[in-house]
């Protein structure tokens, strides 16, 4: 049975909802952020270095980094749900969200939450890139949901998850307007 160590206010409820998605059997371990410096507690540092959540742990494999496993939970799925065929045009989408969600996205997004964290006028050019590449970022992902249901087109998919929540960061931390 997969193990999932999740830390609060985290990416990993990223792979909760994977889970629960495809009604996969897992056990929870919960581990809480320092109210004071927000940083993940020496518990995760035990599973993996890098003391990131998502990590899991399958049997002798202990894997870190969401997509890597989105990618996981998703091979190890046997009725293969929630990602495109590998043969279909879909499944090239699929791959490209799921990647954008931490490759384009996260970066702008990230920084812009922890600019915010000190007193900045704005003008500076850091604002000026961040602004840029969020603006970009969101005007692709507005055109390509203006066309189409889902990231990967008609059908729900991991890429879905993936992206959700770092549009649920960029809205909760008001970087950008609902």
């Amino acid at each position: 049975m997969i193990i999932v160590h999740h830390l609060n206010k985290s990416r990993s409820k990223r792979i909760l909802w994977l889970l629960e998605e495809l009604q996969m059997p897992y056990h929870l371990v919960q581990h809480q952020r320092d109210p004071q410096t927000n940083l993940a507690p020496d518990s995760l540092k035990v599973i993996h270095p890098l003391a990131k959540a998502p990590v899991i742990v399958d049997g002798e494999l202990t894997l870190c980094e969401s997509g890597a496993v989105v990618e996981y939970i998703l091979n190890n799925d046997t009725q293969n749900r929630l990602r495109p065929q590998p043969d279909s045009a879909e499944y090239y989408q699929y791959l490209e969200w799921l990647h954008f969600a931490e490759g384009s996205l996260a970066l702008p997004v990230i920084a812009k939450l922890m600019m915010s964290m000190e007193e900045r006028v704005g003008d500076q050019a850091m604002d000026h890139y961040i602004g840029k590449e969020i603006n970009l970022d969101f005007s692709y992902i507005e055109a390509v949901l203006s066309k189409q249901s889902y990231f990967a087109g008609e059908q729900f998919s991991g890429a879905d998850i993936m992206m959700t929540i770092m549009l649920e960061i960029a809205c909760q931390y008001r970087i950008v307007k609902r």
